[in-house]
C-alpha cells in the first residue's frame, strides 16, 4: 500500500540546509495493516505522514502509494483520493457550520454527483458513530466527536488508507477512547490500512505493528510485544512503555522474575499470579 525507498528529506531554513530530517529511510505498509509509528519530537515521524499522500515529495529516493510514485504530479489527486489525513487539532481541519456539510467537503471537491455526496457522508458518520450529530454545529462537539467528524471527512473520500498524525494529542482520555475506537473499526469493518502516530504508547499497543524512529531513521520495526519488551532500548531513546509493560519491568528489576512482554492488565495479574503459585510451591 505504502512504500519508501531511499527516502531523503530535509527542510531548508532560509540560509542552508539543517540535517536531514529523513535519511535513506526504506520502509512497506501492507493493505490493511495498523502500524503505529513512535518517535521523540524532531524524529521525523510528521515528515514521512506528509510524504505519503504528497503533500511533500522527496528530496532523495522515491514514496509510492499503491504504485504510484508521489513525484508524480499528474497522478497527486488520485494519491490523495487513496491517503486520506487527519492532523492534530480537530478545529484546524473543520470548515462547515454543520457536521454533514464539513463531511461532504472533501467529495464535493472531487466532482462527486451529489446522490453519491450524501450517500458517502451518511455511511462515514454512521461508522465513526456520529450520525446522529449530522446536524450539529462542530463548534459545540467535543474534543473526541470533532476529531471523529475529522475522520469521517477523510474516510467520505473512500480511501484505501488513512493517516493519522496525533490525531488524540488534544484530547482528553475520553476523547481519545472514541478515536481509537474509530481507528479499530476502520481497521475490523473496513480492512482500511491505518498509520498511526502517537506519543501514546497504549495506543501504540493496540497495532500490528510498531515503528520507531529516531533522527530520521527507523531503529525498530516488530510486533507491538517484541518491541515494547526492550524497554531499555526504549528509554534510552527518549520513550516510554505501556504501564502495565514499564510495572512489570520494575517487578522484574526488583527481583519479582516475571517475564515484561505484556501489554494488558490481565496479561500482567496473571504473570504475577504465576510468580506468586511459583513462590508457593517452592519452584
Amino acid at each position: 500500500m505504502l512504500k519508501a525507498e531511499k527516502l531523503f528529506y530535509s527542510y531548508d531554513n532560509g540560509e542552508k540546509k539543517i540535517e536531514a530530517v529523513l535519511d535513506n529511510l526504506n520502509l512497506n505498509i501492507k493493505k490493511g495493516e495498523f502500524v503505529a509509528v513512535l518517535g521523540h519530537n524532531g524524529c521525523g515521524k510528521s515528515t514521512l505522514a506528509k510524504h505519503f499522500n504528497g503533500l511533500l515529495t522527496p528530496l532523495g529516493g522515491n514514496v509510492y502509494v499503491s504504485g504510484i510514485n508521489t513525484k508524480d504530479e499528474d497522478k497527486i489527486w488520485e494519491i490523495r483520493r487513496q491517503v486520506g489525513m487527519v492532523f492534530q487539532n480537530p478545529d484546524n481541519q473543520i470548515v462547515a457550520n454543520v457536521v454533514e456539510e464539513d463531511v461532504a467537503f472533501a467529495p464535493e471537491n472531487l466532482g462527486i454527483p451529489s446522490a453519491e455526496i450524501r450517500q458517502r457522508v451518511d455511511e462515514a458518520l454512521k461508522t465513526v458513530d456520529m450520525y446522529h450529530y449530522r446536524k450539529h454545529a462542530p463548534h459545540l462537539l467535543s474534543g473526541g466527536q470533532k476529531q471523529r467528524v475529522a475522520i469521517a471527512g477523510a474516510i467520505a473520500m473512500r480511501p484505501e488508507c488513512i493517516v493519522m498524525d496525533e490525531p488524540t494529542a488534544m484530547l482528553d482520555p475520553m476523547g481519545r477512547a472514541e478515536v481509537m475506537e474509530t481507528i479499530l473499526k476502520l481497521k475490523a469493518r473496513e480492512n482500511m490500512t491505518v498509520v498511526l502516530i502517537t506519543h501514546y504508547m497504549d495506543e501504540a499497543a493496540q497495532a500490528d505493528r510498531v515503528i520507531v524512529m529516531d533522527d530520521g531513521h527507523i531503529v525498530i520495526d516488530d510486533v507491538p510485544r517484541k518491541v515494547f519488551s526492550q524497554v531499555e532500548l526504549l528509554k534510552s531513546l527518549g520513550l516510554d512503555v505501556p504501564q502495565v509493560t514499564e510495572l512489570a519491568y520494575e517487578l522484574n528489576s526488583s527481583g519479582i522474575e516475571i517475564d515484561y512482554d505484556v501489554l494488558t492488565v490481565t496479561e500482567c495479574a496473571d504473570k504475577i499470579m504465576d510468580y506468586v503459585r511459583s513462590v508457593k510451591s517452592g519452584n
